[in-house]
């Protein structure tokens, strides 16, 4: 039978897209099939349903997630009564449910919908529908104990209206208030509560929501600019100076177009970081001359400027009350969302009181929520040496959002706040002297190897190391400037947990000082990688697509040995298949014996193991190959792990996997080096490295619970 939850509302202004989205992420890390239903929908395209549908890929079109819109509902509500509205709904509901494991409801908007007694209907068709509601609850310039009011005469209402309640949550709370209001909650209802806080970064719009608001025209500005928050407005009028002192972070700046002196004197202010603005709206039509638009555009790049047709106060009249919103075309705004939702909401807690079971088998979504919620349970701590670097940064505004790990980004300081800057991220950045305290928010800090004073203690180490190559002091001192190098000192000394590189810098540039700086383990003959391959529908781990370029039999049941452990930690039970062009005893050769041979020494090594080998990929992977060729094989045509006969095979394989199937490839991620360090590629998304921080992280909580337990002795 499906199982749902209801999310509603009992009001406007409660912000519940971000809790649809927690809740959404939630499901999704227990659950395959996860659908959603809109009992009731304005005309038009719907904002949040193509979110969770990009998101989360989900394969439902628009039509299929709805039950008829607001005006149908209206009318027939009028005519037929609500009876056979709600019948129509009900009806429609198991249409959708039959298709999923698990379906979001997502309720009504109290927004111009035409319809008596909204909360009732809600209450009605959750409990028709077989589901628990969790209730959200605007609190926006409202008391602690205001809000704590409101939470418990919803609650009531909810449930004498017969409503499962499994939470109540608070939204958009200011946070002074947020802490009094759960004060004045505690123990004063049956349910969980939460409390979350106004997020300025959510409720800001960005610089295209302001431009579809009212209508704009874009001058200048490209994708990244129009997506900045705007914080704030100022409105230019006066001189120069004094303009110049008005201006604040964030701002959008408003003023007619004939104002070429203010123009210029924002971006300057802009490009000089004092302080960065969101853009330029320019009033009555007015476009400055095309002198000073090129000058504009060689001043700040990228930032938007803005031209309307109406002035200064209608202008502001038309953006008073304006707020963001999440849709598909904010991802930042949804990892922010995410991230206040994990870091206010006990998620775990949430889950069992929604009684969604968890699938019993591992897909691309779980695994990379998996994860995320690994990393954040103990945090570590991931130098970045790409500081500056467009993804890396973007990554790390998710990552610190998400309170996946602190970082430390490398690159000059000034240069890498201005990039921030210019891409209007929210980056918490640390002083040089201060320290983030373990209950804190995680952070950034940014060392430039330069500058830095470990540059010489790192300088004299490696001096040490590679003293038998003729390294010497001097030539030492340059090469641990070099990002790549320095970033793995920091990871041989205990200054962070772990490195991921890669983005800008080729994978001989990130492994090489792993191999002369940290090395192997003792256990390791030789350093591996592995790809996560996320398919369609499941996890397979790819070994060895990056490192090794023609291993030999020993090196091979090494790098499978490798490879399954890698596997079991994260979460993809290893049946491992080691791949060659013949399968069984059906072929010959130097190549196919090494495989043979290479697939006796794992089951000697370890025997708990269950691997096959030689084989083809067909018969690893697929059962009906695999009943033919190797009938009654406990690997065959279900392997997770897929070791190839060498690197060209590997590379190749993972990539035509990757492009043709539409794979999300995680990695490389190293195995076999002491403390762990990882590559990424140089087409690499931000989401790729969000999850190789996440992978890096929770490598490192393992190494360190390793040697905590060697410590102790157990």
């Amino acid at each position: 039978m499906t199982r749902s939850v209801y999310v509603t509302g009992i009001g406007r202004g409660d912000g519940r897209q971000v809790v649809d989205l927690g809740v959404m992420e939630l499901l999704t890390r227990r659950v395959d099939r996860v659908g959603v239903f809109r009992p009731l929908a304005h005309d038009g395209p719907d904002g949040v349903f193509d979110l969770l549908r990009g998101r989360y890929r989900l394969a439902q079109e628009p039509a299929a997630a709805r039950g008829m819109s607001y005006a149908e509902a209206a009318v027939l509500q009028a005519e037929r009564g609500t009876d056979e509205l709600v019948g129509r709904l009900v009806e429609r509901f198991h249409e959708v449910a039959r298709a999923f494991e698990v379906v979001l409801v997502l309720g009504t908007d109290y927004a111009d919908t035409q319809l008596p007694a909204e909360l009732a209907l809600n209450a009605r068709l959750a409990n028709e529908f077989g589901a628990p509601v969790l209730a959200v609850v605007a609190g926006p310039g409202q008391s602690g104990a205001s809000v704590a009011a409101e939470v418990r005469n919803a609650h009531h209402a909810l449930a004498s209206l017969g409503c499962d309640v499994v939470a109540m949550i608070a939204n958009r709370v200011a946070e002074a208030e947020a802490a009094p209001a759960l004060r004045e909650l505690a123990g004063h209802l049956p349910v969980p509560v939460w409390v979350l806080p106004e997020d300025a970064a959510l409720a800001a719009p960005t610089v295209a929501q302001v431009a579809d608001a009212i209508g704009a025209r874009v001058l200048l500005g490209d994708a990244t600019g129009l997506a900045r928050d705007v914080r704030g407005f100022v409105f230019g009028g006066a001189t120069l100076p004094t303009f110049l002192d008005a201006l604040t972070e964030g701002c959008m700046v408003i003023m007619p177009g004939d104002r070429e002196d203010l123009v210029v004197g924002a971006l300057a202010a802009h490009s000089a970081g004092s302080p960065p603005v969101a853009g330029v709206l320019l009033t009555l039509d007015q476009r400055p001359s095309d002198r000073t638009m090129a000058l504009a555009h060689r001043l700040a790049p990228g930032t938007p400027v803005l031209l309307v047709a109406d002035g200064s106060f209608p202008t502001a009249a038309a953006l008073s009350g304006l707020e963001g919103k999440l849709t598909a075309a904010t991802p930042r705004k949804a990892e922010i969302a995410l991230g206040l939702f994990e870091s206010r909401v006990a998620t775990a807690a949430l889950g069992e009181r929604l009684a969604v079971a968890r699938s019993g088998r591992m897909t691309p979504m779980m695994f990379e929520h998996g994860l995320i919620e690994r990393a954040r349970a103990d945090r570590r701590h991931v130098v970045l040496p790409e500081g500056d670097e467009e993804r890396v940064l973007r990554a790390a505004e998710v990552i610190l959002r998400r309170t996946i790990c602190d970082l430390t980004l490398l690159g000059d300081e000034t240069r890498i706040r201005k990039h921030a800057a210019d891409l209007g991220l929210d980056l918490r950045f640390l002083g040089p002297d201060e320290l983030p305290g373990d209950d804190a928010a995680p952070s950034a800090r940014v060392v430039d190897p330069r500058t830095s004073p470990l540059r010489e203690r790192f300088a004299e180490l490696y001096a040490d190391l590679r003293a038998h190559r003729g390294v010497t002091p001097e030539l030492a001192w340059d090469v641990v400037a070099d990002v790549s190098y320095f970033g793995t000192f920091m990871v041989r000394e205990g200054l962070v947990d772990g490195m991921v590189s890669g983005a800008a810098h080729s994978t001989a540039a990130t492994i090489r000082p792993a191999f002369e700086v940290i090395r192997t383990k003792p256990d390791a003959s030789i350093v591996s990688s592995v790809f996560f391959m996320c398919l369609a529908d499941q996890v397979l781990v790819y070994g060895d697509c990056a490192v090794n370029p023609d291993p030999d039999a020993a090196q091979l049941a090494d790098i499978a040995i490798q490879s399954a452990v890698t596997a079991a930690r994260f979460g993809v039970e290893p049946r491992i298949a080691m791949l060659s062009y013949s399968t069984g005893t059906s072929g010959s050769g130097a190549d196919v014996d090494k495989v043979r041979e290479a697939t006796e020494l794992v089951r000697r090594a370890r025997p708990d193991l269950r691997v096959e080998g030689p084989i083809q990929y067909d018969a690893a992977v697929e059962p009906t190959v695999a009943a033919a060729k190797l009938p009654g094989s406990s690997v065959a045509g279900q392997a997770t792990v897929l070791v190839f006969p060498d690197l060209n095979t590997g590379n190749n394989t993972y990539k035509a996997v990757q492009r043709s199937a539409g794979a999300v490839a995680v990695g490389p991620v190293l195995q076999g080096l002491r403390k762990p360090v990882n590559d990424l590629s140089r087409g690499a998304l931000v989401q790729d490295i969000v999850n190789t921080v996440a992978i890096t992280a929770v490598q490192a909580q393992q190494q360190h619970d390793q040697r905590r337990d060697e410590e102790s002795g157990t």
